[in-house]
């Protein structure tokens, strides 16, 4: 039985920002859930301390190869949530991920949360996601 996705929207705002409400996914899946990814060098070192914009590309491109390894990509996320510790900051370079995102032909459900800190000081976003294939 092959996956089938289906968008949920009552309303097509969130389509205009780059997400959907929901999506329903039929059939036979792999699920991969992804611990929250940060920008943090492949020696667990963090990046980028003070720039918003490449913590959040590097962070999607730590999202990108944790899906690789399980033999997916950003097209089959089905969920991401957005931990930051400056909304307004983030806002700016929000279209890094939604053009990404696009890109891959995806508009996952999502969730942005402004949080007081991550786990480590000078990180500024995390993501998290779900994949199904």
């Amino acid at each position: 039985m092959a996956v089938e996705r289906t968008t949920i929207n009552p309303w097509t705002w969130s389509v205009e920002m780059g997400y959907n409400q929901g999506e329903l996914v039929s059939g036979h899946t792999r699920t991969l859930y992804c611990s929250g990814q940060t920008a943090m060098s492949a020696e667990g070192v963090p990046q980028h301390a003070g720039d918003m914009a490449a913590q959040l590309a590097l962070s999607l491109d730590n999202l990108e190869a944790v899906l690789r390894e399980a033999g997916m990509s950003l097209a089959n996320l089905v969920r991401l949530n957005v931990y930051t510790t400056d909304v307004e900051l983030l806002f700016p370079h929000y279209g890094v991920l939604a053009s990404r995102l696009g890109a891959a032909g995806v508009a996952p459900a999502t969730t942005m949360l402004g949080v007081t800190r991550l786990a480590i000081p000078d990180l500024m976003v995390e993501l998290e996601g779900t994949a199904v294939a």
